[in-house]
Parts: C-alpha cells; sequence; structure tokens
C-alpha cells in the first residue's frame, strides 16, 4: 500500500512586533549638515549612493556620522565624498573602518557631466546636505553650492527674524 504524501503547509513568518528605528526605516535623517546652509547658496540637489564598507552601514544606523566638514570633489569622471566622519562600530574588530576615509559617490553619468560643468565655474563647490536611508541602502544628498560673504549670512538672519516676527504676528490675531 503507497504512503501517503504530506504536503508540506507555508505559513508567514511572524511579524516583529516592536517598534523599528526611525533612522533604518528612512524616517528620520541619519545626518544633517546644518552648517551648510549658513555658509552656502544652495543651488541644485542631487541624489547619489554612497560606496561604503559594513561596519560604516552599521555605524550610521547608530547615528554615528558627521557631515560638518565635508564636501565633494570631482575626479576623473567619478565622484567622491571627502571629510565625512562616520565613527568606527562599537562592536567593530579589528576590520573597522577609517573614520574619515575618501568615499566614492555614486551618480548617473549625465548627472556627473553636469556636475562637472557647474562645478568648473568659478566659486561652485559640492557640499553633503544629509545622509539618509531609502529602501535600505545609504543615500547622500549632494548640493551644488556658491558660498555666503558676511553680509549675505547676516541678510539671512535678518530674513529669517521677519519671518518669524510675522509668523508670531499672524498666530497672535488668528488666537484673538
Amino acid at each position: 500500500m503507497a504512503r501517503p504524501t504530506a504536503i508540506p503547509t507555508t505559513s508567514a513568518p511572524p511579524r516583529k512586533t516592536g517598534p523599528r528605528d526611525p533612522i533604518a526605516v528612512g524616517d528620520r535623517d541619519a545626518a544633517i549638515n546644518r552648517s551648510a546652509s549658513h555658509n552656502y547658496f544652495l543651488l541644485d540637489k542631487f541624489e547619489c549612493g554612497v560606496a561604503l564598507q559594513g561596519t560604516e552601514v552599521k555605524s550610521i544606523r547608530e547615528g554615528k556620522a558627521n557631515l560638518k566638514d565635508a564636501y565633494g570633489l570631482l575626479k576623473d569622471g567619478e565622484a567622491f565624498l571627502l571629510n565625512a566622519h562616520i565613527g568606527p562600530f562599537s562592536h567593530g574588530n579589528l576590520m573597522n573602518h577609517d573614520a574619515t576615509r575618501t568615499r566614492r559617490l555614486l551618480l548617473h553619468k549625465q548627472e556627473l557631466r553636469k556636475l562637472e560643468v557647474k562645478t568648473n565655474q568659478k566659486g561652485f563647490t559640492l557640499i553633503p546636505t544629509r545622509l539618509y536611508f531609502r529602501g535600505g541602502k545609504v543615500k547622500c544628498e549632494l548640493a551644488l553650492a556658491k558660498g555666503k560673504q558676511d553680509w549675505d549670512k547676516r541678510e539671512s538672519e535678518r530674513k529669517r527674524e521677519v519671518d518669524k516676527e510675522t509668523r508670531s504676528a499672524i498666530a497672535r490675531s488668528q488666537r484673538a
């Protein structure tokens, strides 16, 4: 007599119930360069991937990235991120990454050509404004920037103050 064959039943894997890390999910930025908008006029923004080592991704998830002194560089048809500080991974070993190593930025060729033309003009540079996760991959927002002079910074500060006062006056009038 033939044995009955057991039909395997497949069930969905159990769902995780705990809250997910907002940085890893992409709800919150991993690193922001706040001084960029103060020191530069940010003109065009580009989203680019970053070629990272495994421990660097884990450190970014822990929030150990800093873009304050970082800048972008175009060389031989490739883009690079310099001086971006990604701290060592807490559970890393001897194979941990160097904190300020030069990292390659991943852009399309047409974007690279466009950036090459614009950065060759006097006064323009590439500044990373934020690091974030999209679809499990680390992305960098790279901005084409022109440096501000001191009077530009004062003017921006005045404009910000006027906007703040206007908003508070509107809020007061709506409450009354």
